[in-house]
């Protein structure tokens, strides 16, 4: 199932110079119940070539909903965290090119356009960043810690590699990196029930993986840190601009640092007292 990627002339393989080969793209995704968003997801990438998706045992029909699609799943029992799991999409693509992308977020016709110019350039960087724009309780957050969020999605398959993280991974490239034009739109934590969930899940990984290489958390390194969090999205990075919504972030990264602080310090103490640290 293959779809036209669209070019600086346009959405069309018609468009494209004879002289230029058919790039060959591949899209990774993982996923875990993810029907709500998994369709609008692939729809925004439908002119890759292939689509990968690796699937955490989904209870509801995210699987069926991209198989329809035409992408190839993949589904593990076990879950190695983030990183791994992304490795595992990207050891099964087999394009020239590779896309990374969550389920919820959606690739902008401008960001397609930069995507189709950068596959097909003969020569060029390795990989690329793009600008992630998202959403917090329905709202758009375009200042503070969250915009623009640069993340390195696009690469050359054989130049980079997944960081083992289970939380907070990102993509190692072997070489240099370019930036593209256009947004990733990411449709996060709908509610404040849902921003809160995933603090929680998020700053309980992050603190175990900190204490398994060794670091240390405090109640005062809790207090600096979410502090100077605070400040940084909210001032530093005019986050005001975004009115309430953020206020509402800039606290959000606050809390969320101050609570892996917290949660650090709380599972060294479980540790036996002859560890290093550092």
């Amino acid at each position: 199932m293959r779809r036209p990627l669209p070019t600086m002339a346009g959405p069309t393989n018609s468009a494209r110079p004879r002289s230029l080969p058919e790039p060959t793209l591949s899209v990774i995704v993982i996923t875990k119940n993810e029907s709500a968003h998994i369709d609008a997801c692939l729809a925004s990438v439908a002119f890759a070539d292939e689509w990968i998706v690796v699937d955490s045992v989904s209870s509801d029909d995210t699987c069926e909903r991209a198989r329809r699609f035409g992408a190839t799943v993949i589904v593990t029992a076990d879950w190695p965290g983030f990183g791994a799991q992304k490795q595992r999409a990207l050891d099964r693509a087999t394009g020239r090119w590779v896309l990374a992308i969550d389920a919820d977020e959606r690739v902008t016709p401008e960001l397609a356009a930069s995507i189709g110019r950068a596959v097909a350039a003969e020569a060029g960087p390795v990989a690329y960043e793009l600008s992630r724009l998202s959403r917090f309780c329905g709202r758009w957050i375009r200042h503070g810690d969250w915009y623009p969020d640069r993340v390195l999605r696009l690469f050359r398959r054989g130049q980079a590699r997944f960081s083992a993280d289970r939380v907070h991974e990102r993509v190692v490239a072997a070489g240099a990196v370019g930036r593209l034009s256009g947004d990733l739109l990411h449709e996060t934590m709908p509610t404040l029930d849902d921003a809160l969930a995933k603090m929680n899940r998020y700053s309980s990984d992050s603190a175990a993986e900190k204490v398994a290489a060794g670091r240390r958390g405090g109640l005062a390194q809790a207090i600096a840190h979410a502090a100077w969090g605070f400040i940084r999205c909210y001032f530093v990075r005019r986050g005001f601009l975004d009115g309430v919504a953020g206020i509402t972030v800039a606290a959000y990264v606050a809390q969320g640092t101050f609570w892996r602080y917290l949660k650090m310090a709380e599972l060294a103490r479980s540790l036996p007292s002859n560890l290093p640290s550092k």
